[in-house]
């Protein structure tokens, strides 16, 4: 028996057979973001053979994550199959079944027209994509993130022809669709981007670049000393405070708005499980909050926002909150392992920060009494212990095109050329750094919330590269946008929305064999009409 105990092993060091190589598909999709999942059911629905590549086991991004209360601005800005999604989920909960743990209420919020819903659990997000890209007959490869070395895309002149995934699998096709948060097969494929924000002259803006003037949401009420021993700067700073002196406001910097895990939390009992104190938990990485409350504030729970069945999805509110401010800055561009270490410590910072407010006894009593009737739930990530299995990647790398959107773009100062679909949330910055400011203390800066006027159209021109860098691939998601503007389009059924458009310029591609920068817009158009994309609305 102990030849063949050997055999794998013989066969390792001999040079085992390559695997075989991929089936060229008509279009390659990595990133299995909701945007991704929905450019791949689209390219089915045309008729294309289709490789859905996913990072990770499963599918969905942010709105199987945790983002369940949607950003959703004017839902009639939303058409297509982005609409058919959260139609999906109203029918899902017209079934009197599916409110298992808590009576559906008389009145449930976000109820809209078209017979949509805009709220719901991951579990069920998650189902209805599965489900999708089965009844859609999507190729899906799961697992297999996107060899980021310098070999991990091969192109034959302008063309991509394949990417490599971290474990080995080469993934060919004819048209590639970039639907990742991060970028990464953008980047690879060596198409010009940019991170962090820009100065305002760049693209004629007032919101982009340093905003400590303008930052008054999630921003401290009380005067808090920053510094260990009060009133004594050589001291030092409290934990998570940055001693860099602001720069001017409207001036770049290459700084990140801050990332977070978007909870799922329940207060029905039967379905908790206790919120988990983290490896390396440290109490002290709470002072200034510790400080805040002792100065009298109370305000936590803003952004506990209910779903179905006894659940809420728990964001950022407030100067000291879930978002873990500064903390992210290398993500765009760091390596795998960069970016696992940022992911790991905001989980630790996050989790901390809930063991802090319900057990640690300088905390408020009706604080530790509110945040103690929350727990993780027993039916969420249950391959992650009821943690988010994704890191809200709010903002990553943004590719830099022949057209960018930009604040005079979606406030309808200038026009847009080409509109593939429409967004219409709010400009919407979190804060991007946790400062001294100039009478002594603690500030955050960067949080910019400003409505459009109107819904906005999201130009074609924005989505595709320089025809000189690349000629069969489509961004969708790591678009070509300001910092500022990419702040309203950055929403989950606005990802969706594109990936649908993307999807049916890259079969105008294919059918006429040209560049993605040649689609006959005019195609294009009537196709997306013709598929219920909303490209106009009345102002």
């Amino acid at each position: 028996m102990a030849p063949l105990r050997l055999a794998p092993l013989l066969l390792l060091l001999a040079g085992a057979p390559a695997a075989p190589p991929e089936p060229v598909a008509d279009i390659v999709i990595y990133g299995c973001t909701a945007g991704g999942v929905i450019a791949a059911v689209e390219s089915r629905r045309i008729g294309r053979s289709v490789t859905l590549v996913c990072r990770d086991r499963y599918v969905g991004g942010m709105t199987t994550n945790g983002l369940s209360w949607s950003d959703t601005g004017n839902h009639r800005a939303i058409g297509g199959l982005a609409l058919e999604f959260y139609r999906r989920v109203k029918r899902h909960y017209d079934d009197p079944a599916a409110w298992t743990l808590a009576p559906r209420p008389a009145r449930a919020e976000n109820f809209v027209d078209d017979g949509a819903m805009w709220q719901f659990e991951p579990h069920v997000a998650e189902r209805i994509l599965e489900d999708w890209i089965a009844e859609a007959g999507v190729t899906v490869v799961r697992g297999q993130p996107i060899d980021r070395g310098p070999q991990g895309v091969q192109r034959v002149g302008s063309r991509v022809v394949s990417f490599r995934s971290a474990h080995g699998r080469r993934f060919a096709g004819r048209m590639f669709i970039d639907a990742s948060y991060e970028g990464d097969l953008m980047a690879g494929a060596g198409v010009s981007f940019a991170t962090g924000r820009e100065a305002n002259a760049t693209y004629g803006e007032t919101l982009n670049g340093v905003q400590a003037r303008n930052t008054t949401n999630h921003q401290f009420t009380l005067d808090i000393d920053p510094y260990r021993i009060k009133g004594k700067p050589a001291s030092g700073l409290l934990p998570r405070i940055s001693p860099a002196r602001l720069a001017p406001d409207g001036s770049a910097d290459d700084k990140i708005q801050a990332y977070t895990y978007r909870l799922c939390l329940t207060d029905v009992a039967a379905n908790q499980m206790p919120l988990p104190k983290p490896a390396g938990y440290d109490a002290s990485q709470y002072a200034l909050l510790q400080r805040y409350m002792d100065a009298g504030y109370r305000n936590f729970f803003q952004k506990f926002d209910r779903i179905p069945n006894g659940k809420a999805d728990v964001n950022n509110f407030g100067a000291f909150s879930t978002d873990n401010i500064g903390m992210n800055y290398r993500y765009p561009r760091g390596s795998d392992a960069e970016r696992a270490a940022i992911a790991a410590e905001h989980r630790r910072y996050q989790q901390g920060l809930l063991w802090y407010m319900a057990n640690d006894l300088r905390v408020p009593a009706e604080t530790r009494a509110e945040i103690g009737r929350w727990g993780l739930c027993k039916d969420e990530f249950t391959d992650n212990k009821g943690w988010p299995r994704e890191m809200y990647v709010r903002e990553a790398r943004r590719m830099t095109s022949d057209f960018v959107m930009a604040e005079p773009h979606v406030r309808g100062q200038k026009p847009t050329p080409r509109p593939i679909g429409m967004g219409s949330y709010q400009m919407d910055s979190h804060n991007v750094q946790r400062v001294v400011d100039t009478r002594g203390f603690a500030r955050n800066e960067g949080n910019i919330e400003v409505g459009v006027a109107t819904p906005y159209p999201i130009a074609y021109d924005a989505i595709v590269p320089r025809q000189a860098e690349v000629t069969n691939l489509l961004v969708p998601v790591a678009l070509s946008a300001s910092h500022i503007a990419y702040g309203t389009i950055r929403m989950e059924p606005v990802f969706m929305i594109l990936g649908q458009s993307a999807a049916n310029a890259a079969d105008l591609a294919l059918r006429s064999s040209l560049p993605v920068q040649q689609v006959p817009y005019a195609d294009l158009r009537a196709r997306l009409l013709q598929e219920r994309q909303v490209l106009s609305l009345p102002r």
